[in-house]
């Protein structure tokens, strides 16, 4: 299993964004090369088909521009994995989490059967499809929605027509909102909005620990659900609760797992992040109530201070720092540093933080800031998402291994960076730090000049009496224009300057060869 996530509401955020963040690892010795690409509306398939389950599902004629960090590979589908549409709504899919024997049991996945024998033969059996998964979901929500909400409903729709064939958490957001949604079994679902001053970390498991059922089938204030959860829960014996009130039990206890291997892959990872975000609380005594290995950690909580996205970065790139389980760390034992599974990880593909911007107009509201490669080694860069497209240094990611574009540039300084740590660390913080520096700058400066483009083209074209409608529309083609400069630009940065990181890690690693030899070691 892979991946890890942390969300940000609007009021723990530091300027008032949603922020949705994932690593999107991929499975043990497995590698995905990446790229970022805007997909526009005549690109999108009117009739989809799935390459690993092969189910069919026709889509509406009127998609909506959006970008997107999928696979370059398209063996597995398109994995769309982060991305955003031109109405502000973001997605990130999925999180891979586990549901417990009872839910299977109650509600298979939908899995692809082969088709078995040949037409007449007595023992023929025609192909039957399996539901979505991973490799669908962005694809077929996104471009249809203009709400966070409205996403939901999309998807569980989807889930309940199709099933699925996977156990995932899914990202659901916009300005306003950010929902995460955990499928139960082949065909169930539930959601819960994360509340606005709360944060909430999951780590690869079914983390949603509370749930309103009446909110759910009344309101839905804050809680969704599939149609018939109640009546599924109740069928098969599936609520544990002891002692909450009336309507409300744990989704993880219900339906989730914790088992050993939880302890060692799952849970350090949520006690790290808040360990991070709330670091008055114990964490480390042995009266500390939350320890690696807690299967209670909450899902949500309010921090201490503003989340900011260097905080999610270094999150979402973090290995223990300052713990006994940092393997690249000095505290602790051999054992202890490679106890548990590190959050930035070789196996990440990217980390793509979604900023939606309350303060800044429609049009340039959203930012994806995307890193590729093992996040230790790296720094997130801020890309606008409203675009027709990507710079070709992330768009065009080839398959094989080349110095050209910034994924695979990234994967080669890890691996040379990682067997010298601590030599080549502070050229890797420097690049990190001033790249995050110049994105902050670049987006400052971009928001600026779109503004006053903004109102240039307004007060010319209504002294041209030209209608509300075309000033606005010519507008947006010249702000995404101008978004599409400021990309390259960040791109153009990264290049260079990942280009010079290189050089230096390699440099540094070239000394520190196990078969280099000068005259004066001997001396040594």
């Amino acid at each position: 299993m892979s991946c890890t996530t942390i969300l940000v509401g609007k009021n723990a955020s530091y300027d008032g964004s949603t922020i949705i963040a994932r690593d999107d690892d991929s499975g043990s010795g497995r590698y995905d090369p990446k790229r970022f690409i805007a997909v526009a509306p005549a690109d999108q398939p009117r009739h989809y088909r799935s390459v690993l389950s092969h189910v069919e599902i026709d889509l509406p004629d009127d998609p909506c521009r959006y970008a997107i960090a999928p696979n370059v590979l398209n063996n597995r589908g398109i994995l769309a994995e982060a991305g955003a549409n031109e109405h502000n709504v973001a997605m990130s899919a999925t999180e891979t989490i586990a549901v417990n024997e009872r839910v299977l049991g109650a509600d298979p996945m939908v899995e692809l059967k082969p088709a078995h024998g040949e037409p007449g033969d007595v023992d023929h059996r025609d192909e039957r499809p399996g539901g979505i998964g991973e490799e669908d979901i962005i694809t077929l929500v996104l471009p249809y929605v203009a709400t966070a909400r409205e996403g939901v409903i999309r998807l569980g729709e989807l889930l309940e027509n199709y099933g699925t064939y996977e156990s995932n958490g899914v990202i659901i957001s916009d300005v306003n909102e950010i929902w995460y949604v955990e499928t139960i079994g082949g065909h169930h679902w539930i959601a819960r909005r994360v509340p606005d001053d709360c944060y909430a970390t999951i780590p690869n498991q079914l983390g949603i620990d509370d749930f309103d059922l009446a909110d759910a089938f009344g309101e839905q204030r804050e809680y969704l659900c599939s149609a018939d959860l109640r009546e599924f829960m109740a069928a098969h014996h599936l609520d544990r609760t002891m002692d909450a009130a009336p309507g409300r039990f744990n989704p993880r206890k219900a339906f989730g797992t914790a088992t050993p291997k939880d302890h060692i892959y799952n849970t350090p990872r949520a006690w790290y992040m808040q360990r991070h975000l709330n670091p008055s609380e114990d964490w480390d005594s042995p009266a500390a109530r939350h320890t690696p290995e807690s299967d209670d950690i909450p899902w949500c909580r309010v921090p201490e201070a503003k989340i900011s996205l260097e905080d999610v970065d270094f999150l979402l790139s973090s290995h223990f720092e300052g713990t006994p389980y940092d393997p690249y760390g000095t505290l602790g034992t051999a054992e202890s540093r490679h106890r548990y599974r590190p959050i930035g990880m070789n196996r990440t593909g990217h980390m793509v933080a979604i900023q939606v911007r309350p303060y800044a107009p429609a049009v340039n509201r959203t930012v994806m800031w995307v890193s590729f490669g093992s996040g230790p080694f790296t720094a997130a860069a801020p890309f606008y998402a409203n675009v027709n497209d990507t710079p070709a240094y992330l768009r065009d990611t080839t398959p094989e291994v080349s110095t050209g574009n910034l994924y695979w540039a990234n994967r080669l300084i890890a691996a040379l960076a990682d067997a010298h740590f601590y030599e080549t660390s502070n050229a890797i913080e420097e690049f990190a730090e001033s790249a995050r520096a110049y994105g902050h700058r670049l987006v400052e400066r971009t928001d600026a000049e779109s503004r006053e483009m903004t109102a240039q083209t307004s007060a010319s074209e209504s002294q041209e009496s030209a209608g509300g409608a075309e000033i606005t529309e010519n507008a947006s083609i010249a702000t995404i224009a101008r978004l599409q400069q400021s990309n390259e630009e960040m791109a153009e940065y990264l290049r260079t300057h990942v280009t010079k990181l290189l050089n230096d890690v390699l440099y540094t690693s070239s000394n520190l060869m196990h078969n280099s030899f000068a005259m004066s070691d001997r001396w040594n």
